[in-house]
């Protein structure tokens, strides 16, 4: 059951633009983000069409890039898609589309055989089989992975492959402001960009746009996001009329290193898929106490629980104890993790690790079907942007990359066939001109305006939303949190949302303070505990009420 909300009032587009005025392109397909969403989907377009792909810093950027742990697919003789698909479902919370989980668990197995044939090496067994560990709250070991670094190993072969396809050209440093359309059926005909190496706004035309621009880790304090990770392909696709959904599930991870020089290196949940105990700072252990897969709970249990023993223990961190594994096995099996935990001192065969909650994923994003489609025309979305009901309210370990797999490789076979008919999709003929006229403020801005520096309040205003969500919007919240936090960030968003915006920087903090108050209010509404969302003045789960998704689109009376 879903409930549709007319969401906040906000400008069509961010900036003021005439595609009269700027350089334009042409292009049969715009994929928006260089993770694995973006470059798979990238890969499976028929190559006879001509792909843009534009990310905002290199294409080596990534959330995708930082991905630990592994891909979750069933291969073992006693596993099946069946309890892959049981275990998703129990750790969605009971608002996961079951429609959308079967398609990731059935299409599993023949998008890893294709990660193969692009060259990607994923650690094997004695016998040549790909080897299987386990993480939180799966019933099997059905996590393939490389060292701990698989994201890293699958972005740089997809990445190779994609640079020797002479279709598909890529532009970095290219921020992506808005989706273009035609305003009589809101059908995509392009994007509105911005090359920080020209310093100048450009029109990349094309018949359908791809968004796979990752979440929104950066609007909170601590997390295991790039720096690029603001939630921008959220924003303009609510700004040209999609429907966000799920929004208030935010998904903390439990254990990220927590040291002076580093408060964003996760600590796989493949540590303790390997046998790895959480001890408070007396030594205790103390997940059994809390739930009765204790180390292997869900994310959230697990997450909450190291919250509440911070606070027992009034102790920042708690650690993360796998001194009984071998020195040889740690350094074989988790080699970046004992690499970097080295740099800072800690031996991991020695000592316990000291580790804290941080940001990690969001489960809402862009609504899509299976095939990626939103509600307007030739605009598709997959990866951590798009929302296809799969993780609901709490994302199962080691789906989020298998996601980005899956529905990539739909979108890209569906926009094949639609591309092979012209009348269906015009792909980079758009009929009309674009003019976005958004302020009433101040004189006409300058097409080849730099990027510059930020300005005091832009970085206070940063600062002030990441402390808000964090405080209030975090991993514990309660009515009264929420509506404080509400008052605060609309109050900042009222100063934001009334000027002009003269450069790229300007629109990221636009684009945090519309993010922020769409997942404070869905919290707010939300008035029950379910998955990764917990209130201390609603903690029960109420399915009665609240076994549904929340839909916020546009309020376009304003």
């Amino acid at each position: 059951m879903q409930k549709m909300i007319k969401g906040l009032k906000c400008n069509r587009y961010a900036v003021d633009f005439d595609t009269r005025e700027i350089e334009q392109e042409h292009h049969d397909v715009v994929i928006i983000g260089s993770g694995i969403a973006g470059v798979y989907t990238a890969l499976d377009i028929s190559p006879e069409y001509d792909i843009a792909i534009l990310t905002k810093q290199t294409i080596e950027i990534s959330n995708s890039v930082l991905a630990q742990g592994g891909i979750a697919v069933s291969l073992d003789k006693k596993d099946s898609p069946e309890l892959h698909f049981n275990d998703t479902i129990s750790a969605g919370a009971g608002i996961c589309n079951e429609e959308s989980v079967w398609v990731l668990v059935n299409e599993a197995q023949k998008n890893i055989r294709q990660l193969c044939k692009y060259g990607v090496n994923f650690d094997q067994g004695s016998k040549g089989e790909l080897a299987l560990t386990r993480e939180a709250a799966h019933s099997m070991n059905r996590i393939i992975h490389a060292g701990d670094t698989t994201g890293k190993e699958v972005c740089d072969k997809l990445i190779s492959v994609v640079r020797t396809k002479k279709n598909v050209e890529i532009f970095e440093r290219t921020f992506v402001i808005d989706i273009l359309t035609e305003d009589e059926d809101d059908r995509c005909i392009g994007v509105l960009a911005y090359d920080e190496d020209k310093g100048a706004y450009k029109a990349y035309y094309s018949g359908v746009v791809i968004c796979a621009a990752g979440g929104f880790g950066r609007l909170y304090r601590h997390t295991t996001n790039p720096e690029i990770a603001t939630g921008d392909g959220l924003c303009m696709a609510y700004r040209a009329g999609a429907v966000l959904t799920d929004m208030e599930f935010v998904q903390f991870h439990p254990t990220v290193l927590h040291h002076p020089e580093n408060e964003s290196f996760l600590i796989s949940e493949a540590v303790r898929g390997e046998g790895a105990i959480l001890r408070n700072k007396y030594g205790r252990r103390f997940m059994p106490a809390y739930h009765e897969k204790a180390e292997l709970a869900p994310r959230d249990i697990v997450t909450r629980a190291i919250f509440e023993e911070m606070k027992k223990t009034d102790s920042p961190e708690v650690y993360l104890d796998i001194t009984f594994k071998e020195k040889k096995y740690l350094e074989a099996r988790f080699p970046n993790i004992y690499r970097t935990c080295m740099s800072y001192g800690i031996d991991i065969s020695k000592d316990m690790i000291p580790v804290a909650p941080a940001e990690h994923y969001c489960m809402g994003g862009i609504k899509t079907d299976i095939y990626g489609r939103t509600r307007i025309k030739g605009f598709y979305a997959c990866g951590e942007a798009a929302c296809t009901g799969i993780h609901g309210a709490n994302r199962l370990a080691s789906n989020s990359l298998l996601e980005g797999l899956v529905f990539g490789h739909k979108i890209g076979s569906e926009v094949s066939a639609i591309l092979k008919d012209r009348s269906e999709c015009d792909a980079g003929k758009p009929s009309v001109e674009v003019r976005g006229k958004t302020r009433t403020r101040g004189a006409d801005i300058s097409y080849k305006t730099p990027r510059k520096k930020l300005e005091d309040d832009h970085l206070s205003a940063r600062a002030t939303i990441r402390s808000l969500m964090t405080e209030k919007v975090g991993i514990i919240r309660s009515g009264e949190s929420l509506a404080s936090a509400m008052a605060d960030i609309t109050k900042l968003w009222e100063k934001y949302s009334g000027a002009r915006h003269e450069g790229i920087d300007e629109v990221e903090v636009e684009n945090k303070l519309l993010l922020a108050m769409i997942v404070t209010r869905a919290a707010l509404m939300r008035e029950e505990s379910r998955g990764a969302h917990y209130r201390t003045d609603f903690n029960k789960t109420d399915d009665e009420k609240w076994k549904r998704n929340l839909d916020f689109i546009r309020d376009t009376d304003g």
